[in-house]
C-alpha cells in the first residue's frame, strides 16, 4: 500500500487495550514507545495484537511542544 504521509515509522505492537468505543494502541519504536487511539472497530478490523509488525503513520496539522 502506497500512501502520501511522509512520517511512517515502522514497530512492533506491545499492547491494545479496548474500550467500549475506542482502543490505545501502544507501539515500540526503540528506543520509545508510541500510544496511538484509534477506534475499536479499527482495532479488531486489523486483528491488532502484540507482536505484530506495524507501521506507524503520523499525519498532523500541527505538532506541540510546550515546556
Amino acid at each position: 500500500m502506497e500512501i502520501s504521509a511522509r512520517n511512517q515509522i515502522r514497530g512492533r505492537v506491545k499492547s491494545v487495550s479496548e474500550g467500549a468505543v475506542m482502543a490505545e494502541v501502544e507501539v515500540a519504536i526503540e528506543p520509545a514507545t508510541i500510544a496511538a487511539a484509534i477506534t475499536a472497530a479499527s482495532a479488531k478490523r486489523l486483528g491488532l495484537k502484540a507482536g505484530d509488525e506495524v507501521v506507524v503513520i503520523i499525519k498532523a496539522t500541527e505538532v506541540m511542544i510546550g515546556k
